[in-house]
């Protein structure tokens, strides 16, 4: 890894935006979750599984939170030294190189 991305700075502003944006999906996710968890608690969550699906999905979609996600990761990724090492990647693009990605079912992993 390169020195000059082993200590990365932002601003205030930087970071409260992520923190903002991250605040939002989190604290949504948890109030449905909680929302439904009652339900489930109280009615079975056969009653209640199509419903929080599709507001899960609803939230994602009309609260644009995968644009909020990327905006997120960009204003992180923006500060790295992007040079390519001798593998042809730079420092960000090997670290994240192992994630785990969703794959449609039947797959490979």
């Amino acid at each position: 890894m390169q020195e000059v991305n082993k200590n990365i700075t932002y601003t205030f502003d930087e970071l409260k935006e992520v923190l903002e944006e991250l605040e939002m999906i989190l604290i949504s996710l948890h109030k449905m979750g909680s929302y439904y968890g009652e339900k489930f608690h109280t009615y079975g969550e056969e009653m209640y599984r199509g419903e929080y699906e599709k507001e899960t999905t609803r939230f994602i979609d009309e609260w644009r939170v995968c644009e909020k996600l990327a905006k997120v990761r960009s204003i992180l990724s923006d500060r790295f030294d992007r040079t390519l090492g001798e593998d042809y990647m730079d420092d960000l693009e090997r670290e994240m190189d192992e994630i785990r990605y969703w794959s449609k079912p039947g797959d490979m992993l």
